[in-house]
């Protein structure tokens, strides 16, 4: 079955120059006063190219188009490797301000062709260097400049490999008990395809703006910004990966957090576009990953960790959550799904396990009723296990928060 190609604006290709694509290879139907069409990205295939030679075709294609280059010629490409089995790795390297959709552009274009069986892609960020002594740091870094995110304190990331593990309702909670216990605390729902923040704090209003910066909105001494508030509540979150970028920056920048000692952000489940333009967006202090005993919730917050550790983020620990049942009239244990996953989890990957969260009646009601358990029922089982682990994240986090300026060349 052979495709017939669409120039990039969309458009059929003139008959006399048409070509076709079949599996990644491109055919020409040849007309002696035609010569093959030139355009950017074209990689045409012949049996003499070696298959590291098409992978380095097909990474040229691909522009960058804050820099108006490919990829290759801009240097972005590092540690490329290819293996006589069709496995291909490499080093990607992206700044903030740089769309985080090049690394699925990149992939696809690499599993396209013919002879690849696997691609790995690491993405980190541009290593700063220090400015001569006497000179000012230059524009365009890649991480954020310390002036405006200095004030944020700890920035801690609460992601799942997968929806429905209780992601949201534990990093309510963690904000909710360090609130409790005096700190300054900000949330960030970046779930931007299911903000549940506001019900899980009871808040439905729009965020005020004064002097050009949103004004957060703020709850259980939480302050709160959330995409809940300002869209309506049924309104479907149909966006591609450059604007949830836009988003997250805005939410960072934009938001008058003013001075915190803690700023979770409450991210989407899985890898994806949110988890990158976070990581670009700030330096995070490191991530908490959430999910539930069985196997098939461990799986994908292994992938979700190992995320993480591609973009040079440290995983603080796993919380296990829904772990149990315990019998609010004997105190027996059940448990409901197979014992031990997040144990087994936080072994294979090096890492504390920061909780047990049990099964609770009323709890998920609750979360419904904007009241979070450990306000709500502080000697619940839930609320005890909650207020555990928020005391083994301040110990792994650690004190007062400094952020030094960042130098770049």
């Amino acid at each position: 079955m052979y495709l017939l190609y669409l120039d990039e604006s969309g458009n059929e290709d003139n008959p006399a120059d048409r070509h076709f694509v079949l599996a990644g290879a491109a055919v020409f139907e040849r007309r002696p006063s035609h010569p093959p069409p030139a355009f950017p990205g074209y990689i045409p295939y012949t049996m003499t190219q070696s298959l590291e030679s098409r992978v380095a075709a097909a990474l040229s294609g691909i522009r960058n188009p804050r820099l108006d280059s490919d990829v290759m010629s801009a240097g972005m490409v590092r540690d490329l490797a290819v293996t006589d089995g069709g496995r291909v790795s490499l080093t990607l390297v992206l700044t903030r301000d740089d769309p985080a959709s090049l690394v699925r552009e990149v992939r696809r274009a690499l599993k396209e062709l013919p002879g690849i069986s696997d691609v790995k892609i690491e993405v980190v960020e541009p290593k700063a260097q220090a400015a001569p002594q006497g000179t000012q740091p230059a524009g365009g870094v890649h991480a954020p400049p310390a002036s405006g995110l200095e004030q944020l304190g700890h920035i801690l990331a609460i992601s799942s490999g997968k929806g429905g593990v209780g992601k949201s309702t534990i990093a309510a909670n963690l904000a909710a008990e360090l609130a409790r216990k005096g700190r300054r605390v900000g949330v960030m729902d970046a779930d931007v395809y299911g903000p549940n923040i506001p019900r899980m704090f009871g808040v439905n209003e729009k965020p005020p703006v004064r002097g050009n910066k949103i004004v957060p909105l703020e709850r259980y001494g939480v302050r709160l910004i959330s995409l809940g508030f300002l869209v309506e509540r049924d309104a479907p979150a149909i966006w591609r990966g450059p604007i949830v970028t836009k988003i997250i920056q805005q939410f960072v920048r934009d938001v008058d957090w003013g001075p915190l000692d803690y700023f979770i952000v409450d991210l989407p489940p899985g890898t994806g576009d949110a988890q990158l333009s976070l990581a670009q967006s700030v330096q995070l202090d490191g991530a908490i990953i959430v999910t539930t005993p069985q196997e098939v919730a461990i799986g994908d917050a292994l992938r979700g960790a190992k995320m993480f550790d591609r973009v040079g983020v440290s995983v603080i620990g796993i919380v296990e959550n829904m772990s149990y049942f315990e019998c609010p009239h004997c105190g027996k244990r059940t448990y409901v799904f197979l014992a031990d996953g997040g144990q087994r989890l936080a072994n294979e990957l090096g890492v504390p396990l920061l909780g047990k969260v049990p099964l609770q009646a009323r709890m998920a009601d609750l979360a419904d009723d904007g009241k979070p358990i450990v306000l709500a029922e502080p000697d619940s089982p839930a609320a005890r296990a909650l207020a555990e682990m928020t005391n083994e994240v301040e110990a792994k986090v650690g004190g007062k928060k400094v952020r030094l300026p960042i130098l770049t060349g």
